[in-house]
């Protein structure tokens, strides 16, 4: 492990074990709490328990944020291109809501997801033609209390997959191709995350700019790492799927020395601010 490497002590913990004295850590490093999105209430009371005697990284605000993917609407806001997003709130019905998305998109499939999730889970790809299961998939995360995201299907993913380009202290690493996650007519992933198809990849200089904009955007100061995923659409311009500054993969499989320039983005941070 390249933290090791540089001399740091590391354990690897899991963040609701109960026996964990997080004030003997020094930094507490977000990895991959996936399970998050299904105990989101106390995912984030944990966090601010540790963050009263450690450091999270990326931190609690910060966090707070980016588990609910209506921050998207706020990059909309800033100015960056973001895949057309359309949120049905609990209470609200969502047959009248998919039939007014169907309306304004009238050429696309379209994509149902919980604003807060994570891996693709309970995500799925509908057929416009299929208002009435859309509606359903739409009507049972409602049920459970969950804000609902509702997405066109950019048909250019099944040919050129999603980008994602990883960000440490504000400066671009690297990146990777993810192939396409959601076949039409497939049923909703239910496991902890879909299986992906991982390539490096070189970004485009337009997916590159993007990207930028939309880590400069990011509240509460530049995060320490940053995912940000990024589509074409049916004109080949870039814009934002997902942006992950709180338990994202960051692939260092994939491109050598990433692992290494993240374990010195760490310690330059531990070196300006020091212990809790």
């Amino acid at each position: 492990m390249a933290l090791q490497k540089a001399g740091c002590q590391v354990e690897v913990v899991e963040w609701d074990d109960p026996r964990v004295d997080w004030a003997r850590f020094d930094v507490a490093l977000l990895r991959s709490a996936w399970d998050y999105c299904e105990r989101i209430a106390e995912f984030l009371a944990w966090v601010e328990r540790a963050a009263k005697v450690t450091h999270v990284l990326n931190p609690l605000r910060l966090v707070r944020w980016n588990t609910d993917k209506h921050y998207l609407a706020e990059l909309a806001a800033g100015g960056a291109a973001v895949v057309p997003s359309t949120f049905i709130e609990p209470g609200e019905d969502p047959a009248a809501a998919v039939r007014k998305f169907v309306d304004l998109h009238p050429q696309a499939e379209l994509v149902v997801k919980p604003a807060i999730g994570a891996g693709s889970r309970d995500t799925q790809r509908h057929r416009r033609t299929e208002v009435t299961a859309a509606a359903a998939h739409a009507g049972r995360l409602l049920d459970a209390g969950r804000s609902v995201l509702v997405q066109p299907y950019l048909g250019r993913v099944d040919r050129d997959g999603e980008t994602a380009l990883m960000f440490f202290e504000g400066r671009f690493s690297h990146a990777i191709r993810k192939g396409p996650l959601l076949p039409a007519g497939g049923a909703a992933t239910t496991g902890l995350f879909a299986t992906e198809t991982i390539t490096p990849r070189v970004p485009g200089a337009d997916e590159l700019r993007l990207a930028e904009k939309v880590v400069s955007l990011v509240p509460f100061g530049t995060p320490l790492y940053a995912r940000v995923d990024v589509i074409r659409d049916d004109s080949g311009a870039p814009c934002i799927l997902e942006l992950e500054v709180a338990e994202p993969s960051l692939f260092f499989a994939h491109a050598d020395g990433s692992a290494e320039r993240f374990s010195a983005a760490v310690l330059r941070w531990y070196e300006a601010h020091g212990r809790v």
